[in-house]
């Protein structure tokens, strides 16, 4: 029997920054809502015809826009990434062996890069496969990337040994720049067991996705990455990250 692949997207939340009453999911970006660009990489990607869906602000808006070819689900709060995929359990945990995590407002990402998750997840019988990407530098459009992204710090068998936000690293890891981008397949059943476990302890008081790699890790269990293109990873929390998206998207 063919193991059962679901993809949920999270796109409940507001986004402050963007200084807009609209969903963040539904900023424009070349005549185009970020999750809209999103959906046809995953309708491409031909791995789940019909996506789950994490809405919260605005669920009505958002709704009424992607219309009816999806399950949606609700994050009446919204307490985090790991708080999001918490209010799809319900509706994933009896018809999915393995979840694919990708978030409404990160539009480039390609079908390619979704196929070659499920494949390399699939194949390692894992618990969790991650992507990440590698820059050459934090110039120019990268620098994005230097103080929001968390880095993949690996041992010398080059094996993922830490995910370390930002605001924890020390000068060294600082420089590292292998970065996490925060798209995740998980085995299901060790994802709803595991999301039980996450802590609010920290800054923004939220339950974090990202937490779950600490876990694994601590349990010994090897987490399997593929690499991906650093463009794909980029996401829109602010005016300047819209621009550079209308600058480098196709």
């Amino acid at each position: 029997m063919d193991k059962k692949v679901k993809i949920l997207i999270l796109a409940g939340g507001k986004g402050n920054r963007m200084q807009s009453e609209l969903p963040k999911v539904l900023t424009k970006v070349r005549g185009e809502s970020l999750i809209k660009h999103l959906l046809a990489s995953v309708k491409t990607s031909g791995i789940d015809e019909k996506p789950v869906i994490v809405v919260g602000y605005g669920k009505e808006t958002v709704m009424k826009e992607l219309g009816g070819g999806y399950d949606y689900t609700i994050q009446i709060e919204q307490l985090g990434t790991g708080h999001a995929v918490m209010a799809a359990q319900k509706i994933l945990e009896n018809s999915a062996d393995h979840i694919i995590v990708l978030y409404g407002d990160h539009p480039l990402v390609s079908p390619e890069t979704i196929k070659k998750l499920m494949k390399k997840h699939l194949e390692s019988e894992g618990k969790i496969t991650m992507a990440t990407f590698t820059v050459p530098d934090f110039e120019s459009w990268r620098a994005v990337f230097y103080k929001n992204f968390s880095r993949i710090v690996r041992n010398e068998n080059g094996e993922i040994e830490r995910d370390v936000q930002y605001k924890d690293t020390n000068d060294e890891e600082k420089k590292v720049r292998e970065l996490n981008p925060c798209y995740f397949c998980f085995e299901a059943k060790w994802l709803w067991s595991h999301l039980k476990i996450l802590k609010t302890d920290n800054a923004q008081k939220e339950y974090y996705l990202t937490d779950l790699v600490k876990i694994a890790m601590q349990e010994k269990n090897k987490i399997e990455s593929i690499e991906i293109d650093p463009k794909e990873a980029l996401g829109v929390n602010s005016k300047e990250e819209l621009e550079i998206l209308e600058k480098l998207i196709i």
